[in-house]
């Protein structure tokens, strides 16, 4: 494993990709730092890191499209079910090189409090609560986009994809506004997600009956549970997809709240998609 995490380390450090993705992410946060602390006088870090977070739908997309999709396509992806390693082992290295890479502007923004503490009064806790939550944010999105790069062999697919389904997260809260709070629109909206469900089984296992066959009984469960109580569904859809939000969550650190259950979504997230990753990678293998 450590071999791996190594190999993945120097690639990008080695290649543009690392250097480019620190580069922008404390060019960004020192131009809103400069804009929101330094102009405005505004002594919460967290605010320069709200300004931030919209950047992660383009740099984290780039830094992860070559994670996976690059050793299909380079056919490299065989050695590593040929490696004396487990699949989670080869995923987490991968995982945590990422991390790593994503790490290293953290650790100078760690400094961007104190700097400003030398000319005001700071609230360090929560200055350090919001970067904890930031990098946390950062480490589900990673996850997320891997997941999305092991689905397919095309780098600038699985970028496009990454960028779509982080800008439908990053709106998730606007378009649960839009949403009816009528039952029959959150079932409308549940059977879509099944759809959706059905579709990235398909992608996963290459069984398309498999696939048919998930979505047909998600479908009706869901339907079955709509006319036994049909009560439960008004206003579920829009409710569970605001809860959902991975941006919105970071909004508690920002007002210098330090949200605990915030933290342990990120985390579960992380865990939830390192693990969807692992089972693409097993079913390619025995497909």
């Amino acid at each position: 494993m450590s071999a791996i995490y190594r190999r993945e380390l120097r690639s990008y450090f080695c290649g543009m990709t690392g250097v480019i993705f620190i580069a922008f992410l404390l060019l960004m946060t020192g131009i809103y730092m400069t804009v929101y602390n330094l102009n405005g006088g505004y002594p919460n870090f967290e605010y320069a890191l709200s300004g931030v977070i919209f950047i992660f739908l383009i740099a984290v997309p780039v830094l992860t499209m070559r994670s996976l999709a690059e050793e299909k396509h380079a056919r490299t992806d065989q050695l590593l079910y040929a490696l004396p390693v487990s699949l989670t082992e080869v995923v987490m290295a991968k995982y945590l090189a990422m991390v790593t890479v994503y790490a290293v502007p953290i650790g100078v923004m760690c400094f961007y409090p104190l700097i400003l503490s030398l000319y005001g009064t700071v609230t360090l806790g929560s200055a350090y609560g919001s970067i904890l939550a930031f990098f946390l944010l950062g480490c589900a999105l990673i996850a997320i986009c891997m997941f999305v790069s092991s689905l397919t062999e095309s780098q600038v697919i699985a970028a496009v994809i990454s960028v779509a389904v982080l800008l439908l997260t990053y709106l998730m809260s606007g378009i649960a506004g839009l949403i009816p709070s009528t039952a029959g629109a959150s079932l409308a909206g549940f059977l879509v997600i099944t759809v959706l469900i059905g579709l990235i089984v398909n992608v996963m296992t290459k069984n398309t009956p498999v696939a048919i066959g998930v979505t047909v009984l998600l479908a009706l469960a869901v339907t079955v549970l709509y006319f036994v109580n049909s009560t439960m569904f008004e206003g579920l859809l829009p409710d569970l997809l605001t809860g959902l939000a991975l941006f919105d969550r970071f909004q508690s650190f920002i007002n210098g709240i330090f949200d605990v259950t915030a933290i342990v979504y990120y985390i579960t997230v992380i865990a939830l998609f390192v693990y969807l990753t692992v089972q693409s990678l097993e079913k390619k293998r025995w497909s």
